[in-house]
């Protein structure tokens, strides 16, 4: 038995049956045993890979794209260049590299990192060693001014709850033990007040997923861009709303059960990104977008071809398959969606559906 799942079962013979956002909360960070706390994720060793790690040519794009609004909100000088669980700092890396050359951008910006994991502050370290950055353990510890943010693949690790619809109201899916093993069940038919405008869509049995966490954080966000301009890129898989069980699992790149090895395995569900536009207000929310629509809008696949000039072999083979594999629609061009915040009276920014 792993020790985060002896931790568990005992926790659940003593107190009850845990949430799955109490079951998330522990594996991916317990101080001991957490999955981010405790190992660099990424990459070929790890157990899974983000868009930042498939290509440059992601957050190149992304590094014009916010020059392209920093630019059409007037250059504001201070500004925040902010990122939500930077992974191993790549993303930021590409954006600094591919903004070197826009006029001011990197005089007025200051760099922002909200980072929980040890282990993956010292690869974000590395990875921008020579630029002047601050790490943050939680968004409400940046300070104010205009705010320019992406969160890439960061609300889907949030702790979700979910919620199976009964014959009136719903049951609480929850977690508990049985002879040393983690187990599913349900909580008793109960209403939820949070759940009350989504009785009208469901039918008995199907799953309903809220990400509480992602709202004060979206709240937060919105607020601070209404009041002190910026925007914010959020990208991430899922849509407008949740319907059904979307908790996963990887590990070694491939799926498990998220109930068999606690602590070891990346937990993630989709993103509903209806409720993140709500709760951003005043700040204004564009459509979630595809993001293969929104990177050709970009000019993803005129930068790949002038890429692939200087490439031949297994590498040309490789760059083509990154292309494909950001864009394509059994890729990750349509699964994945994208969403802009921007303050209240500004156009639609680049590439995005209004």
């Amino acid at each position: 038995m792993s020790a985060l799942r002896d931790l568990l079962t005992r926790r659940i013979a003593r107190t009850g049956p845990l949430s799955v956002a109490e079951f998330m909360t522990d594996c991916l960070l317990h101080p001991e045993h957490g999955y981010y706390t405790t190992r660099d994720p990424l990459g070929a060793g790890g157990d899974f890979t983000t868009a930042p790690e498939i290509s440059q040519m992601f957050g190149e794009l992304l590094g014009l794209w916010l020059a392209q609004v920093w630019m059409d909100q007037g250059q504001p000088t201070p500004f925040l260049l902010a990122e939500l669980g930077p992974g191993r700092g790549t993303l930021t890396a590409d954006i600094l590299r591919a903004t070197r050359a826009v006029p001011g951008f990197q005089e007025a910006m200051q760099v922002h990192l909200v980072e929980v994991s040890p282990a993956l502050r010292k690869r974000q370290a590395e990875a921008l060693a020579g630029v002047d950055k601050t790490f943050h353990d939680h968004l409400a510890d940046l300070p104010d001014g205009p705010l320019f943010l992406i969160a890439n693949e960061f609300f889907d690790a949030l702790p979700i709850r979910q919620f199976q619809r009964a014959n009136t109201y719903w049951h609480e899916r929850q977690i508990g033990a049985d002879d040393g093993r983690l187990i599913w069940g349900l909580g008793p038919e109960t209403r939820f007040e949070m759940l009350d405008d989504r009785l009208a869509g469901t039918t008995e049995g199907q799953i309903v997923e809220l990400n509480t966490p992602a709202l004060p954080l979206a709240e937060d966000i919105g607020a601070r861009i209404a009041r002190h301009g910026g925007a914010a890129l959020i990208i991430d898989y899922g849509d407008a709303i949740s319907i059904g069980d979307t908790f996963q699992a990887l590990k070694a790149h491939e799926p498990v059960d998220p109930l068999a090895c606690p602590g070891k395995a990346d937990l993630t569900a989709h993103v509903a990104f209806g409720p993140l536009a709500r709760a951003a207000a005043p700040a204004v929310a564009s459509a979630p977008t595809p993001q293969g629509v929104f990177l050709e809008r970009l000019g993803i696949t005129a930068r790949a071809q002038a890429l692939a000039q200087r490439l031949a072999g297994d590498a040309l083979d490789s760059h083509i398959a990154a292309h494909r594999r950001l864009t394509h629609p059994e890729e990750m061009g349509t699964l994945f969606k994208v969403m802009a915040l921007t303050p209240p009276g500004q156009p639609t920014p680049p590439g995005l559906d209004p």
